[in-house]
């Protein structure tokens, strides 16, 4: 039986006055996407440079993953604020943390 992977996670830009929520089932690759696309201002998390990963969860079922981005947007910022800081309470870069 093949165990899948899906991630629910924040990205925020380096002065962290936006907040990006996303799901996807490659987050190595995700990050690496909002990094390239710096500057794109067609794409919310390229136009305010939400490439710095705050939060992530993990999901084995993608319509798990699906309800939580949802539930997550529709949040007020203080309650994903609150969510970061239960497990990344100085907001450190977890980029790194990810990678293969």
């Amino acid at each position: 039986m093949k165990n899948y992977a899906f991630y629910v996670y924040i990205t925020t830009n380096p002065a962290q006055t936006v907040l990006y929520t996303g799901m996807t089932n490659d987050l190595v690759r995700r990050l690496a996407e909002h990094y390239e696309s710096r500057g794109q201002v067609d794409k919310f998390a390229g136009k305010y440079f939400c490439y710095r990963l705050v939060y992530w969860e993990f999901h084995q079922y993608v319509r798990h993953a699906i309800e939580r981005e949802k539930e997550i947007k529709g949040w007020r910022r203080a309650k994903k604020v609150a969510l970061i800081e239960s497990i990344n309470p100085t907001w450190e870069l977890l980029n790194a943390a990810i990678q293969p």
